[in-house]
């Protein structure tokens, strides 16, 4: 049976530049890098927060078609507001925190290959929490 969220992986572009947009503007903890023959590292993997990781590979990415099956991925933020407003003073485009159709409080940002990423904060009102009860 499928427990929860493992991972979610991304190539990109400059493995450097995502690995600091993710640690130091995000906060992401290192977990470990994969490294080739050469001992050359090549993908690394981002610990998000309790059994949940992202995973990074150095690669060529071209323009995205035109109807990506990949949208976002979320991050559920203890404080949408505050959080918002730590990544904006990092220099991060962070969209207005607005109400979505779920009745959760929603915001947007991207990372530097340009994957939008939601950030989430639940409501008592979330369509969500009927699911968790």
């Amino acid at each position: 049976m499928i427990k929860g969220f493992a991972h979610i992986c991304f190539t990109v572009n400059d493995l450097d530049s995502a690995i600091a947009f993710y640690q130091d503007k995000l906060g992401f903890r290192h977990a470990f890098d994969f490294i080739n023959d050469q001992g050359k590292r090549f993908g690394v993997y981002l610990h998000i927060g309790g059994r949940c990781f992202i995973e990074l590979f150095q690669g060529e990415v071209g323009a995205p078609p035109e109807k990506p099956a990949y949208k976002h991925f979320c991050l559920e933020v203890d404080d949408i507001e505050k959080t918002s407003a730590a990544l904006r003073a990092q220099g991060v485009e962070v969209s207005p925190v607005k109400r979505g159709n779920d009745r959760s409080w929603q915001a947007w940002l991207a990372d530097p290959e340009g994957n939008r990423i939601e950030l989430h904060g639940y409501t008592e009102q979330s369509k969500q929490q009927a699911s968790l009860k």
